[in-house]
């Protein structure tokens, strides 16, 4: 593991995601501020997995071909551009615009992921992307803290937009003069020249139906439903079940965060020397139906938070031992545009799972999204057994 790149990366990846975080909690505030309807909100919070479901496969590929800095750079100029409109922005449709924008070039972490696939060995694979997931869940612990405080100055969602807009500029700083490119240029020209690397849509959609490769993007669907359904619909259920109010959900937030880190820097790299990552995904994968279903019964806060210790360690496990499994599961060539795939087919997930979760809050009762959380990832515990088998080496 080269650990000169590593830090580089984990501190892009964290100013990446806090200026990210920094204005998403925001956008259902500022969708309702210009009068739009629950339904236009939703659709205002699809733009941006909906510009992924396209712009990821596409930037991971060609990350593939020309190497991770370039595309890395194009991916967070085109972050700094979205806010900047977000700041500037009196019309709600150009808000609509930039946050299609933002997904179509929001490839940040699939090519943070293929970095980390260029700088490690497969042994140590794991514990690198738990490295960039710690990054990750750092970024989203501060970054809705300090700007939903900056939203309640005089300047409204204005200011944490241009704050969000001036971290991204930082991170196009930092890319350029910190980062080193993971791909030498004879590797980028041996991917330029491989099959493999052709830019083709179909030739992406075929890995669905490869014998290693198909089995982990189903896989990651599962996984994407069952812990989208709960990331989305949290907030709502804290306050409808347990009677929390916005700040109140925020600190149990920020302790699921919290969590996740300690899992992804303590323990990640330890698990995946003990045991193989195909015992890891069965095994997180049914703690996580267990966890889920026990969410569901919770009758009180206190209770809450001891359920959300075996939800926060069996997600984040499960999350990065499939992406570590799946790097590994392709040639090298392959890796960027395989991860955009994996990423373009969460993104499908997330235009969803609000609305499932919706759904079934308001027609069956605050337990049902944790009861069918668990019957997914059950379910996805018996097809993992199943499909997903121990291999020596990627092929």
């Amino acid at each position: 593991m080269k650990k000169r790149s590593l830090l580089p990366l984990f501190l892009v990846v964290f100013v990446d995601l806090l200026s990210f975080s920094f204005i998403l909690p925001l956008i259902p505030s500022i969708a309702t501020g210009y009068g739009l309807s629950p339904l236009w909100v939703g659709v205002l919070l699809a733009m941006f997995p909906i510009g992924q479901v396209f712009g990821a496969p596409v930037l991971g590929r060609l990350s593939d071909r020309y190497g991770r800095k370039p595309i890395l750079l194009i991916s967070v100029f085109g972050s700094f551009v979205s806010m900047l409109v977000v700041g500037f922005s009196a019309s709600i449709t150009f808000i609509f615009i930039a946050r299609l924008t933002d997904g179509l070039t929001g490839a940040n972490i699939t090519i943070a992921q293929s970095y980390i696939s260029d700088v490690t060995t497969p042994e140590n694979r794991a514990k690198g992307l738990g490295i960039i997931g710690a990054a990750f869940g750092l970024g989203f612990i501060f970054g809705p803290a300090f700007g939903g405080i900056l939203s309640q100055t005089a300047y409204g969602y204005h200011l944490p937009a241009f704050v969000a807009a001036s971290l991204s500029f930082l991170n196009l700083v930092l890319i350029t003069l910190i980062l080193p490119e993971s791909l030498d240029a004879e590797a980028r020209q041996v991917m330029k020249h491989s099959q493999g690397t052709k830019f083709s849509l179909k030739i992406l959609w075929e890995a669905l139906q490869r014998p290693k490769v198909g089995p982990l993007l189903h896989s990651r669907v599962f996984y994407s439903v069952a812990h989208g359904i709960f990331q989305t619909i949290f907030t709502l259920y804290a306050q409808q079940r347990l009677g929390l109010d916005a700040s109140s959900t925020g600190l149990v937030l920020g302790y699921v965060g919290i969590l996740a880190v300690l899992v992804q820097v303590l323990a990640i790299g330890r698990l995946t020397k003990a045991f193989s990552e195909e015992k890891l995904i069965q095994g997180s994968s049914l703690v996580l139906s267990l966890s889920y279903l026990a969410w569901a019964l919770t009758p009180s806060l206190w209770v809450l938070l001891i359920v959300l210790i075996p939800i926060s360690i069996a997600s984040s496990v499960l999350n990065t031992v499939l992406r570590s499994t799946l790097t590994k599961s392709v040639t090298r060539e392959e890796i960027g545009g395989i991860l955009g795939l994996s990423t373009s087919l969460e993104s499908m997930t997330n235009i969803l799972t609000p609305i499932i979760g919706g759904f079934l809050i308001g027609s069956i009762g605050t337990w049902s999204p944790g009861a069918f959380s668990a019957l997914v990832t059950a379910s996805l515990f018996f097809f993992v057994v199943r499909t997903i088998k121990p291999h020596p080496k990627a092929v």
